[in-house]
């Protein structure tokens, strides 16, 4: 299998790992038999097993040019990628009743929303800059679908998770939430202690080093 074929096979495969195990009754099954912690570490390693196959699947699909490779448009994933690494690490290490994430031991205090105040969904914020990141850098056709679908699905993913989470949670939506954002360029900006920094930029720099051997494409101009 090579060429779209195998693009499609790996699209469709990272498209399924996501849905079904955030169904409901799936993910209550799996956080029961893995534990809260087992659960989001073993959804996490598949998700980014699956994500190094379906990049390298693109990389490898006929190139039909749809944005020009303009030289200064390299520079946007060197550029975003470390608010997104921010994002993510800031996302994982809280609780948050609202989206993904949630590894974090300290109860979620609404006074205090941290992270939070800019976004409910870090994890999918943090998705969505990355893919548009990388759409802009790559402009062929199979890069364009694949970022431009996950910019897509986060952008969609905010919007459902907060419809279910509301009706789930009913009253204690509205009193939790209320110094939250769904994505707000224009809440106050948290201050993330600089543990928080450190490990984003730490992982900045394992995705810089990793990126040539792993993806085939320095993601140096």
């Amino acid at each position: 299998m090579t060429g779209w074929a195998l693009f499609l096979a790996a699209l469709v495969t990272f498209l399924l790992s996501h849905a079904i195990p955030v169904r409901p009754a799936v993910r209550g099954w799996l956080i029961d038999t893995l534990g809260r912690r087992g659960y989001f570490t073993a959804y996490s390693v598949l998700s980014l097993a699956v994500l190094a196959w379906l990049i390298m699947a693109a990389a490898n699909a006929p190139y039909v040019e749809v944005i020009p490779p303009f030289a200064l448009l390299r520079w946007a994933p060197v550029l975003i990628m470390p608010v997104v690494c921010w994002l993510a690490v800031a996302g994982l290490i809280i609780q948050n009743p609202f989206s993904f994430g949630g590894l974090g031991n300290r109860p979620f205090d609404p006074e205090q929303p941290g992270i939070l105040r800019t976004t409910r969904h870090p994890i999918l914020a943090a998705l969505m800059l990355w893919a548009v990141a990388h759409l802009l850098a790559n402009g062929s056709l199979s890069h364009v679908i694949l970022f431009g679908l996950f910019a897509g699905f986060a952008v969609m993913g905010m919007a459902l998770v907060d419809r279910r989470k509301s009706h789930e949670m009913g009253f204690e939506w509205v009193r939790l939430s209320r110094n939250t954002a769904r994505f707000s360029l224009c809440a106050p900006r948290p201050w993330p202690r600089p543990g928080v920094w450190l490990a984003a930029f730490a992982v900045y720099a394992v995705l810089l080093h990793l990126h040539a051997p792993v993806i085939g494409l320095s993601p140096l101009p």
